[in-house]
């Protein structure tokens, strides 16, 4: 009876996520790691929402990378995985926690279970529930969502197997230089007394990043997270190649750092997360806005040039924008490697999780003694601006409050606002009165996720939008002010470190402040919910910080919906592959040369399959090869994962279903001399049968006069 009692009482406290010691210095550490990446051809991406920017081919894979903390006990446990997806969504959470029930009952739930993207803008779209993110790629995509679903499960799978006694440390520092506010016009609304406040830490912008460090209780280095507020769009609307961008790629460099030579992408042991923070506002292309045809500054209010938003467009610092994603990448890794070698900071305490369900279309807010309303969702004009890092179309500017009678009457067919719903709304000019358009399913989500992780000092606010940067800052302060003047007794003192963990579980959209919000630009016509939105937010966190600070559970809040069975879904199937008369699919097109340099590129055409046919989850679509002399073996040295290589995927003729695969890798200065080859890996769909079989093709072996 005594042992059954024990039982009970552990799942208990896992359940609820109480203190179980508060004096734990040590902990149990799982890290995990898998492939993500969606279908590299014919689907939209995700993120720009141009209907022009289909995947074609790959720069470098997307990873889930997944930790578990608990406490030393084993008591209680939370869940932190970072995907290199443009964002979390609800289907996806809830796809994720129904296979982890199956795998392992209640011990990993929509509670403690945090799912975060870094917000790439290179990745393939159509795995959301609600319409309005599924419009550009042609509604629902299933071979999306389910590569995304099985990589983050086969991640924590992964994590849950590898946990070991460790250790774990904090580390905080300033980054500039790499991100700079793309609505300064909205930023400068804020209050001046509150904006004076943040001049030493990045001003516009947070400049601070914040490093978890993980090391065994041997002092072997486990893992680490990342906190920085950055947008992913260093890779730009033209870019048609599968990205994670450049935190994907400063996760790959830590990786790689902590690794014996020649370690593959994805193969590491030490698991590296770059994760998104409040970015809403924040944009990598540190260069700023620029016209296009005349190379000088944008107006700075609308983001147009001569009255148009096609023309200004951010660039910077690079090149281009894969040198670009590079040098962000770059300068991410080398802080936070830093910040990790010298992180002292011990973290101690308990693991503890809060979260709820916030129905946010009518949310009563309490500001000064008046209550206030959030809004159902809508989205305004400069919505459909776009920003500095990928411009809309049409007459749409953002900043701007004048409504075009030809949009307002096809935003009244679609669904006409109501007075008291532009009310609401106001000043915002409803373009898309989402949060009433129901056909053929709900286009945005009224009940969004909230979520709070404790590991000792540390708390993740889970955030499902883009928090601009005051906003992220009024929240960081408004859940650290409660947990420090309530939860003395649950040990959070001035030493908390409250990070936004942005994007996460689903998504909202932004968040502006009240301040901002009165600009309209581009961030405030997509907060959805109101001008109070970021009220109701802080409100709502703040009443999940008094739940964790008091050692009290939260009201869980009403189910989300699950619409996976109403989905549309009207990307056409693959139909069939061929090569040219006399060829195979697998032979060589064009092949390489003889010989090349370092720095050099070399490039081979094979004839392909559509990569749609087999995703290639945790293989990879190319190899490049050095052959040993002595062995007589080849040595794969890059895939398709690794930053080097680029696989590209062209139709060539629709009706005969002829495409080649292109192949290139630019060859690095630390490359050896020696004979290579490049292999290309790939499924057909023959025409009859419909039957998918694998092939593969190989280059010419060519010499590289390497540097060593």
């Amino acid at each position: 009876m005594t042992s059954v009692l024990a039982v009970l009482v552990g799942l208990a406290v896992v359940g609820l996520g109480v203190r179980a010691n508060a004096a734990d210095d040590t902990y149990l550490i799982g890290t995990g790691r898998y492939d993500v990446t969606g279908p590299a051809a014919e689907v939209e991406m995700m993120g720009y929402a141009m209907p022009t920017q289909i995947t074609h081919g790959i720069h470098f894979r997307q990873w889930s990378r997944a930790f578990i903390i608990a406490d030393s006990s084993d008591t209680s446990r939370v869940v932190f995985v970072n995907v290199d997806i443009c964002m979390g969504t609800q289907i996806l959470k809830i796809q994720v926690v129904e296979k982890l029930r199956s795998l392992y009952g209640d011990l990993y739930t929509n509670d403690n279970v945090l799912i975060s993207g870094i917000h790439t803008h290179s990745g393939p779209a159509g795995y959301f529930q609600y319409l309005l993110f599924e419009l550009m790629s042609l509604g629902f995509v299933k071979e999306s969502l389910d590569a995304i679903v099985g990589g983050v499960v086969a991640s924590i799978q992964e994590a849950h197997e590898s946990r070991q006694p460790g250790k774990l440390y904090l580390n905080s520092g300033l980054l500039a230089g790499a991100n700079i506010n793309r609505s300064p016009a909205a930023y400068v609304r804020n209050p001046k007394e509150e904006r004076m406040k943040y001049m030493s830490v990045g001003n516009d912008t947070d400049h601070e990043m914040v490093v978890l460090k993980m090391v065994g209780t041997e002092g072997n280095d486990i893992g680490m997270i990342d906190w920085f507020a950055v947008h992913c769009t260093s890779m730009n609307n033209t870019n048609s190649l599968i990205s994670g961008d450049n935190k994907g790629h400063a996760s790959f460099l830590m990786e790689s750092a902590m690794s014996p030579p020649g370690t593959l992408p994805g193969h590491a042991k030490f698991v590296a997360a770059f994760a998104q923070s409040n970015e809403g506002d924040v944009s990598p292309n540190t260069k700023g806005p620029h016209c296009l045809d005349t190379g000088k500054p944008c107006d700075l209010v609308h983001s147009t040039c001569n009255g148009r938003v096609e023309q200004c467009v951010a660039f910077g610092p690079g090149v281009d924008m894969f040198d670009s994603a590079r040098i962000i990448a770059e300068k991410q890794f080398n802080m936070g490697k830093s910040l990790y070698e010298d992180a002292s900071q011990q973290v101690t305490g308990p693991v503890q999780f809060r979260h709820s369900f916030v129905d946010f279309s009518d949310v009563a807010v309490n500001i000064s003694g008046k209550i206030l309303h959030t809004c159902p969702p809508a989205m305004g004009e400069a919505f459909a601006a776009g920003t500095t890092d990928g411009p809309g179309a049409f007459d749409f500017k953002q900043a701007s409050n004048t409504t075009n009678p030809i949009w307002i009457a096809v935003r009244d067919i679609l669904h006409k606002p109501t007075k008291e719903q532009i009310e609401c709304q106001f000043p915002k000019p409803i373009l898309l009165d989402t949060g009433f358009m129901n056909f053929p399913y709900p286009w945005q989500a009224r009940v969004l996720p909230l979520q709070l992780l404790r590991i000792g000092q540390l708390v993740i606010i889970g955030v499902p939008a883009e928090l601009t940067t005051m906003s992220g800052r009024r929240t960081r302060e408004a859940v650290k002010n409660i947990l420090v003047k309530y939860g003395k007794d649950e040990g959070f003192g001035n030493d908390t470190v409250p990070v936004i963990a942005g994007l996460s579980n689903t998504y909202s959209d932004y968040v502006a402040t009240f301040e901002e919000y009165q600009e309209q630009r581009y961030e405030a016509a997509s907060t959805a919910y109101g001008p109070y939105t970021l009220d109701a937010y802080i409100q709502e966190f703040s009443r999940l910080a008094m739940d964790l600070a008091t050692n009290k559970s939260s009201e869980p809040g009403p189910d989300p919906p699950n619409y996976l069975e109403k989905q549309w879904a009207l990307h056409l199937p693959v139909v069939f592959d061929a090569a040219p008369l006399g060829k195979k699919i697998g032979d060589v097109h064009k092949d390489t040369v003889s010989s090349y340099n370092i720095n050099d590129t070399v490039e081979v055409q094979f004839w392909a399959g559509n990569p749609r046919n087999n995703l290639m989850t945790g293989k990879t679509f190319l190899t490049v090869e050095r052959h040993n002399s002595t062995t007589d073996q080849w040595t794969v040295l890059f895939t398709d994962a690794s930053w080097e290589t680029r696989f590209a995927w062209k139709q060539t003729n629709v009706l005969l279903g002829e495409s080649l695969a292109t192949i290139t890798w630019t060859i690095p200065p630390s490359t050896s001399s020696g004979d290579y080859r490049i292999q290309h890996f790939g499924y057909r769909k023959r025409i009859f049968t419909e039957t998918i079989s694998s092939y593969s093709g190989v280059s010419s072996t060519f010499s590289v006069k390497g540097s060593k």
